[in-house]
């Protein structure tokens, strides 16, 4: 092994950086229940958000780590995507905040899918679609949602199963 969740982290930090994005490795412990995790997520994001007008603007942190889903349901979807999905219920209606939650490999569960980049849009965008955020996550059914409402990340297959990799933003 010549790289580990640090380095993956350090990398997504350092392009970040690269954007002119004032971006900090918060941390590569990230564990728990992904729906629980992204609302964690979705708070760091706005508190960042609302942190005092000093800090850089954009800024982000990154985490990496695994969460679990412990399945009641047989939904589509990947623990980056339903964490996703917690993220977005979250921050409904917020500004300025963005959650990103990816697996390292380029496959989230059992789909094609990455991950997903979701902000406070993303539930009213579905609401609009006809779909119901609340019930495709307790569902385990992110990916249907995700894709329509264009939050879902297709990188195809890294070969590089590292960790899981999450960014939180605000601007």
């Amino acid at each position: 092994m010549i790289a580990g969740a640090r380095q993956a982290a350090a990398a997504m930090a350092q392009a970040a950086q690269d954007e002119g994005i004032a971006a900090e490795l918060l941390t590569t412990w990230l564990r728990g229940e992904a729906r629980v995790v992204g609302v964690v997520l979705a708070a760091l994001a706005q508190g960042l958000a609302d942190d005092p007008p000093q800090r850089r603007r954009p800024a982000a942190w990154i985490l990496a780590g695994e969460t679990t889903v412990t399945l009641k349901r047989a939904g589509l979807g990947g623990r980056n995507q339903e964490c996703a999905l917690a993220a977005a219920i979250a921050l409904d209606g917020r500004p300025r905040t963005l959650v990103a939650c990816l697996a390292s490999d380029g496959s989230d569960g059992p789909t094609d899918a990455a991950g997903a980049i979701v902000d406070g849009e993303s539930c009213s965008l579905a609401r609009a679609r006809g779909l119901r955020p609340a019930r495709a996550l307790i569902d385990h059914d992110a990916y249907p949602l995700l894709a329509a409402t264009g939050d879902l990340v297709f990188t195809g297959p890294t070969a590089t199963n590292i960790a899981d990799l999450a960014l939180v933003l605000a601007w």
